[in-house]
């Protein structure tokens, strides 16, 4: 292993302690706690584990923090009239639905009520076309994307001008946002995905590789440019006997190993990408708060 390990838990306690700095200041200067509002539906179980963290995360950092815990039969009118609720609310300033909804519950229409200007997930369309349309300032980024960038950064720099980044992924959520930050940082931006003919090459040709498509150990060795920076966005759980009989061990979409020696950098599966998530979720809440008295937010 010759690659640098990118500790994205060191990395996001120290997002963590801006933000409830920032936080603090707030308060002091305005009088404004910043709010963060997380509603769950139904009983998923990795959902409750994600909602917990959350909830508890924002109360560290001093925040007003309400999660919002309702049966899976919740229609859909009253689920919308909760987000209405939220939204009117001014002691609220992030609004956060957990997915997956369950069925018939329409996630579109629900995340799509979110007051943009509480859309601490930046899943709504008015917070993508902002950041589509370079307005990063004015809009909340998915917070996994944002996360990702602050790892290129420590690593890169903010300018990451002549740099050739491929992002192999195209949801909403990571692969679409992600290029579009890569692209505002001035780099050369590749979205390539798991129908991508020859994949290995398209990814050998990148010194910033954000990989974010959900299929355990998917890159290799042949994947990786000598150099590159690697983001492992994916968080697999596969078989592992060689513990135990019935034990799992969690993986990337990157073959740590393989590329270990061959790359610059690389985020590991976990304590990589994951614990900026959450991290980045606080920024946003606390930007939102900064936002609605009046002041300008800071940068994380």
């Amino acid at each position: 292993m010759t690659a640098t390990s990118i500790d994205g838990k060191a990395a996001a306690a120290g997002v963590l302690e801006r933000a409830r700095l920032a936080g603090e200041a707030l308060i002091e200067k305005t009088g404004v706690r910043p709010g963060l509002a997380v509603v769950l539906v139904g009983e998923d179980a990795a959902s409750q584990v994600y909602v917990g963290s959350k909830g508890r995360t924002a109360e560290a950092c001093g925040f007003h923090s309400v999660t919002h815990r309702l049966p899976a039969d919740t229609s859909e009118a009253d689920l919308l009239a909760l987000i209405d609720r939220l939204n009117a609310d001014p002691a609220i300033h992030g609004i956060l639905q957990q997915l997956p909804l369950p069925r018939p519950l329409d996630a579109n229409r629900v995340v799509g009520r979110i007051d943009p200007d509480k859309d601490v997930d930046g899943l709504t369309l008015v917070n993508a076309g902002r950041l589509a349309s370079g307005m990063a300032a004015e809009a909340f980024v998915p917070c996994t994307p944002a996360g990702c960038m602050v790892l290129i950064r420590q690593v890169l720099g903010d300018d990451l001008s002549g740099k050739s980044a491929v992002v192999v992924g195209r949801s909403n959520l990571v692969g679409k946002p992600m290029a579009q930050l890569l692209l505002l940082a001035d780099a050369t931006v590749t979205i390539a995905h798991s129908r991508t003919r020859d994949l290995e090459a398209v990814c050998r040709k990148a010194d910033i590789l954000v990989a974010a498509v959900g299929r355990p150990l998917m890159l290799g060795a042949d994947a990786i440019k000598p150099g590159a920076v690697v983001i492992d966005v994916g968080i697999n759980r596969i078989a592992a006997p060689e513990r135990g009989e019935g034990k799992t061990r969690l993986v990337g979409d990157v073959d740590f190993a393989a590329a270990g020696p061959i790359a610059a950098a690389i985020t590991p599966v976990p304590g990589g990408v994951g614990p900026m998530t959450i991290a980045m979720l606080m920024a946003n809440t606390v930007s939102a708060a900064y936002r609605a008295a009046g002041e300008a937010p800071p940068r994380f």
